[in-house]
């Protein structure tokens, strides 16, 4: 069929990613949109989902903002050269919208459904939410064989326990994914983690449970490479997940999010520090707690999807290892 809008010149424009990054309808990283997982390698998942929001809600709309931001993310990677698109067939599987938004636990049920069917598809899912409680759906799907290690960027450990009559909220994903037996603690780096807090032992769980938690005084004391070091040391060469929540970076440069906290990762610093993160077994991320309406001229959502891209980037390289 001829195409409505036939290239004259410049061949290259057949690739829609190639074309001008302000044209073309919405997708992640103008990939394409289907729902057939037998042509999908690495799934892009958008989870409109903040019902375990313990302050500012609004995440729910994080996924169609970092959509609209990653348009403006091109083919290669700037440093490394790889090039994702190619080296698999990625594609952007539409939103896990939920049915019955109204009641935690059985959201996430909807969420953990949905994983199932794509992992047990052989598809490798790379999230984005959505409030942080959508990762311990996906992670009862991924870690469903066998527990995975995990890198946790974030402002907080999220290992809490009851808040105001929910184990299931933001604050508790990881306690609940040790329990259930899908995440391994012995093979978790939490990097970031600082703020207030209501109780000394607010994340005590993380440090009983045997991981390792490296707060933001660290980071900020022995830098980005040291953390680097850290992570390989502690995630071995087993099956990794990488949970990235934005409000990890300072809020000069990510305001738009639910729980922000003074002090945090500057954008380069976070980008280099998942550069440093190439060869290891990743079996997944997310991308968590983008809310546009606290946003400042769309600099969260596009620090966001520039953040995703590197996650998009290990996820795939790491399936291509796998592979051979």
């Amino acid at each position: 069929m001829e195409p409505l809008k036939p290239i004259q010149k410049y061949t290259d424009l057949v690739d829609p990613q190639a074309r001008p990054r302000y044209s073309g309808i919405a997708s992640f990283f103008r990939t394409p949109v289907t729902e057939d997982l037998s042509e999908v390698d690495v799934g892009l998942i958008g989870v409109p989902y903040d019902g375990g929001v313990t302050h500012r809600s609004g995440a729910r709309h994080g996924p169609k903002a970092v959509r609209d931001q990653s348009s403006m993310l091109r083919r290669y990677h700037g440093t490394n050269g790889f090039a994702p698109f190619e080296a698999a067939r990625v594609r952007d599987l539409g939103d896990c919208w939920i049915e019955f938004p109204y009641e935690l636990t059985g959201a996430l049920g909807e969420i953990e459904t949905f994983y199932r069917k794509v992992v047990g598809a052989g598809v490798t899912p790379v999230s984005i939410g959505g409030d942080h409680s959508i990762s311990y759906p996906i992670l009862k799907a991924v870690g469903a064989a066998r527990p995975v290690g995990m890198i946790h960027i974030d402002a907080h450990c999220d290992t809490g326990d009851d808040y105001l009559g929910s184990r299931f909220h933001h604050g508790a994903p990881f306690r609940r994914a040790v329990e259930d037996g899908v995440l391994d603690p012995k093979r978790v780096i939490q990097i970031g983690i600082r703020g207030t807090k209501n109780a000394l032992d607010h994340w005590g769980f993380s440090d009983t449970s045997g991981m390792r938690v490296l707060a933001m005084d660290e980071f900020q004391d022995k830098g980005w490479e040291y953390a680097v070091a850290e992570a390989r040391r502690v995630i071995g060469d087993g099956p990794v997940y990488l949970s990235y929540d934005i409000d990890s970076l300072d809020p000069a440069e990510a305001p738009g999010t639910g729980t922000p906290e003074a002090g945090g990762i500057r954008v380069i610093e976070a980008l280099r520090l998942l550069r440093g993160l190439r060869g290891l077994d990743f079996v997944g991320g997310d991308l968590v707690e983008v809310a546009p309406s606290w946003d400042n001229g769309t600099i969260t959502s596009f620090n966001g999807a520039s953040i995703l891209f590197e996650i998009l980037c290990l996820v795939t390289e790491a399936r291509v290892a796998r592979s051979k």
